[in-house]
């Protein structure tokens, strides 16, 4: 898996000033470790691209929070409910999550992942 591959396939990360390859390819190797080819089969690579995704999107919150002066790495959970003004919206964010998959929640790539992963190597089942 190559940061040209990993374009190709997640265009959204196209942009190699705000996800350089040097980024990309670091998520790259520690994805890989986290992906059982074994397990994983012909969905290694998108498990691998899934992982990644999720760390540099991770790592791009945490610099723009940098940049305007705030803490990067701070954590936060998905948004239920946000209020400007006299508007309100309110989320479902159960319909969105996994129960008991932590930082992989914070994103949709992580929810992605993580519903792959969970299904690598579970067999057969039987009604």
């Amino acid at each position: 898996m190559t940061p040209d591959q990993f374009r190709e396939d997640f265009p959204e990360f196209s942009d190699k000033t705000k996800y350089p390859d040097a980024t990309v390819d670091f998520w790259l190797t520690v994805s890989t470790s986290l992906v059982n080819p074994c397990r994983w089969g012909v969905l290694t690579d998108q498990g691998i691209e899934l992982c990644t995704a999720h760390h540099l999107v991770l790592g791009e919150r945490d610099e723009q929070a940098a940049s305007v002066g705030g803490i990067p790495g701070q954590m936060t959970g998905p948004m239920s409910s946000k209020t400007v003004d006299k508007v309100s919206a309110s989320y479902d964010t159960g319909a969105a999550t996994i129960d008991d998959a932590g930082m992989w929640n914070l994103t949709t790539y992580g929810v992605r992942y993580l519903t792959l992963a969970k299904m690598m190597g579970a067999g057969g089942i039987q009604l």
